[in-house]
């Protein structure tokens, strides 16, 4: 570990290459930290300061592209430093347009390969983990590493179970997989270091679609249990069984 360094102070803006620039709101993920960078693009994109071409969001950060013929470097830090003192964005409201989503889900058995080792983790059995993962309730905190996927949380304390010392390679299109007090539902079929725990039929990613992708940022999600008969019909259907509602 490097010593000696001044511990950074949070929100943060740093420049990204020559066209961007990113506002940290914390070091690691927090309730605070993911509302506060939600809450600021939402009012950067209601109101964008002449320039900024793009706006989007990770776990604890709002990303900015410009276009540096139109904006100064200097200008758009001096525009954001003041937003930032105008309110305390890791208090602020969530923004408009929020769902909730009922996301049916079968745990265990060949939909969920290692429910038990992260049930085991988490110093559960495999029916109190179901039980415990069925019924949270969690935020979509940032989409990425591909398209419409989404990373969830946060889970109680005992889900801050660490990933896997190896690597599976490769889960199916709906894998639901968890770890350090977070889910990540897999939008295509890829390699993971996090344990599946189940799957389901949710169609995250639809690129011949209006919207292309189910989930966005703030919309919450609960991935309620269903047997695996239900599998069959769930994967038949267009919309995965998937039920929602606007938050207000």
């Amino acid at each position: 570990m490097v010593t000696g360094l001044p511990e950074r102070e949070f929100p943060h803006i740093e420049p990204i290459g020559l066209d961007g620039v990113i506002v940290q709101f914390g070091g690691a993920l927090s309730e605070a930290a993911n509302r506060a960078a939600l809450a600021f693009r939402a009012a950067i994109e209601r109101d964008p300061p002449d320039g900024v071409e793009e706006c989007s969001t990770s776990l604890v950060s709002t990303y900015l592209r410009f276009d540096p013929m139109a904006l100064t470097l200097e200008a758009l830090v001096a525009d954001l430093e003041a937003r930032l003192a105008r309110e305390d964005w890791y208090a602020a409201p969530m923004p408009d347009g929020r769902r909730f989503l009922r996301i049916p889900t079968v745990y265990g058995g060949s939909f969920g390969p290692q429910l038990d080792e992260a049930a085991e983790a988490a110093g559960l059995s495999a029916k109190a983990a179901v039980e415990a993962l069925s019924t949270a309730r969690v935020r979509v905190n940032a989409i990425g590493f591909a398209p419409g996927q989404p990373y969830l949380g946060t889970l109680p304390e005992v889900w801050d179970i660490p990933r896997q010392s190896g690597l599976t390679p490769k889960v199916p299109e709906g894998a639901l997989v968890v770890a350090i007090r977070q889910f990540v539902l897999f939008s295509v079929s890829a390699p993971t270091g996090w344990r599946q725990v189940g799957r389901t039929a949710a169609p995250l990613f639809r690129p011949e679609g209006d919207r292309p992708f189910l989930l966005r940022p703030g919309d919450e999600v609960q991935f309620d249990a269903v047997e695996a008969g239900a599998w069959d019909r769930l994967s038949a259907d267009p919309a995965g069984g998937v039920v929602m509602e606007p938050l207000t």
